[in-house]
């Protein structure tokens, strides 16, 4: 359901046969004032300026051939163009109780309507380094590409998950030969691996002082990239062991990301001398001091130079650059996207629009195949800097989120003594969990941001413990009423409840431009705005109180249970679980 779309035709109709070109942009946008309406549309007055003619009365043209009988109880000029629309609330109410019904909460599956065909997305996000436990830095990647994957899969495209996992280049040349030597002092893998950063710490101490180590190093790394079966399965048993510290934190996060979805820099080795023929005999890649270098002339900067981007070392060492290349030929063709999505920080931006132009000239990456690199801004501290331990050192991903479990269970005891050992345990790994993600979620993708516990714990405001306690609000109210009628008629009456249907039918729009532009602080915008919304509909609006008739009660307690499966809905796309009682 997307009262945007049907508007939207509708107005469009109307400007044709006013004689507006077809195609026209209709403009259709909510109305930031109710006095105003409840959606506006400004086409007119763009449309007016092109044909050099006088807006209102191009728009008083509109209004006469624009037919919402049964949809606006009114409809409106205003100022010198804007169409006021105002719904009709049976029109609403009918349109939301086709919704009460309806599995997907009134959000079209693609392929069941002409023109919005199922697509293939490939969505590259998390990415951690297998060299060392993830930290801090990798939260964002985590979560907001598991956002964007989950409101596709709910629109109904098909999604393939690509953790590009750092698991291959000359650091592991390193860590193989220190592992070599615990493995041969007869400690267990397992053990020798425990703590990740410790012993990526100790690997680098000795190469960096231990005479001889390294040479090993380097040494082990060309074994293992000519294949040799020793280095082969001690890199194997390290990449196993670092899989399943990442396994532990998806899990901990609630994230979708699973061990089949792991696609490492090492799975384009085999491609990646291909990739450099394949450039030079298309003249794209030039040899430039022993290096293959493509000089990619759009990316010119003032002095007309052109930018540089080495896609093969002097020494016939490959880089991102090579693996990126590969990985487009890879989802374009052999996993056949329609749309390619990459989620990095800020930093790498003019990394993967080097790629993008590189593969297009290359042709891995064909002009029908979308291609969109998302960045994000950074976790920051209460100092303004990037989100650090006291000592300047990285913070564990795991200490983090084992740190929101704990202040959330303290918070949770405060609120309510009486509660169970079992039900403090689950409750508080939601709501610290939640805490910790929606704070992320709800930010411009972007922008920076400030890390503080004290905000994102917060039962007031745009926070998760606010939306899970609205959740477990309405469950409450169930509870009391015993029974609900899931096929009870919702009506309309009262102001609050017309902005509550208003908002529930908005679902598809705020899915689709989370889709869109890769902007879940969009859905998190739209969850906050509609259990606030539920809170002065709770106030003003009595459901269980002694004289309310049966019928008011039923509706009520009917969009009640809308509204209580779109915050659920709305929160699992986030990632985000909702309890029944906090």
């Amino acid at each position: 359901m997307n009262i945007k779309q049907i508007l939207s035709e509708k107005v469009s109709a109307a400007m044709t046969a006013a004689g507006l070109p077809e195609g026209t942009n209709p403009a259709v946008s909510l109305s930031n004032r109710p006095n105003f309406g409840d959606y506006q549309a400004n086409g007119v007055m763009g449309a007016a300026k092109k044909l050099k003619t006088n807006p209102r009365e191009l728009a008083t043209k509109v209004v006469e051939n624009l037919d919402l009988t049964g949809i606006a109880s009114k409809v409106e000029l205003a100022g010198p163009g804007f169409i006021n629309i105002h719904l009709d609330e049976n029109w609403l109410a009918a349109q939301l109780n086709t919704v009460a019904q309806d599995a997907n909460i009134g959000v079209t599956q693609r392929g069941t309507v002409a023109g919005d065909d199922v697509k293939t997305v490939v969505v590259d996000y998390s990415a951690p380094n297998l060299a060392k436990e993830m930290h801090v830095g990798h939260l964002r990647s985590t979560i907001i590409g598991d956002a964007v994957v989950r409101a596709l899969e709910f629109r109904g495209d098909t999604v393939i998950r690509q953790n590009h996992m750092g698991d291959w280049g000359t650091q592991f040349g390193m860590l193989i030969a220190h592992l070599s030597d615990k493995l041969a002092s007869d400690e267990v893998a397992e053990t020798a691996l425990a703590d990740l950063e410790n012993f990526y710490r100790e690997a680098k101490v000795r190469f960096d002082e231990e005479e001889g180590f390294a040479d090993r190093a380097r040494a082990d790394v060309v074994k293992l990239q000519s294949g040799d079966e020793a280095c082969a399965k001690l890199w194997q048993q390290f990449i196993d062991i670092s899989i399943s510290h990442s396994e532990e934190i998806y899990e901990k996060l609630n994230v979708s990301l699973k061990r089949s979805d792991i696609m490492g820099e090492s799975a384009y080795n085999d491609d990646l001398n291909n990739v450099i023929d394949e450039l030079m005999a298309k003249e794209i890649a030039v040899e430039d001091q022993g290096a293959k270098v493509v000089f990619i002339d759009e990316m010119a900067n003032k002095d007309g130079e052109p930018s540089v981007f080495i896609v093969q070392k002097s020494g016939g060492g490959f880089l991102y650059a090579t693996t990126d290349l590969s990985a487009c030929r890879y989802r374009s063709g052999k996993l056949a996207a329609d749309r390619i999505v990459i989620f990095t920080d800020a930093r790498q931006a003019l990394h993967f629009k080097q790629v993008e132009i590189v593969a297009r000239k290359a042709g891995f990456l064909p002009e029908n195949v979308g291609y969109q690199h998302c960045p994000f801004g950074m976790m920051m501290g209460d100092d303004g800097k990037p989100f650090k331990t006291r000592t300047g050192g990285t913070i564990k991903l795991a200490e983090l989120l084992d740190e929101a479990v704990v202040r959330a269970a303290d918070l949770i005891k405060e609120k309510n003594p009486e509660i169970s050992g079992t039900d403090l345990k689950v409750i508080s790994e939601k709501v610290g969990i939640g805490a910790v993600k929606f704070a992320d979620l709800s930010k411009n993708r972007t922008s920076d941001y400030i890390f503080n516990w004290k905000t994102m714990l917060s039962f007031e405001g745009a926070t998760a413990p606010y939306l899970q306690y609205a959740y477990s609000r309405i469950q409450s109210i169930f509870s009391k009423a015993g029974t609900v009628d899931s096929n009870a008629v919702i009506s309309i009456v009262e102001p609050q409840e017309k902005a509550l249907a208003l908002k529930l039918l908005q679902l598809e729009d705020t899915v689709d431009a989370v889709i869109s532009e890769c902007t879940p602080n969009l859905l998190c915008n739209y969850l906050y705005e509609l259990a606030s919304l539920y809170m002065s509909f709770y106030e003003a609006c009595p459901i269980l109180k002694e004289g309310i008739s049966d019928e008011v009660k039923a509706s009520r307690l009917a969009l009640c249970q809308v509204i209580a499966n779109t915050l659920k809905q709305g929160l699992d796309i986030l990632g985000i679980e909702v309890m029944d009682r906090m």
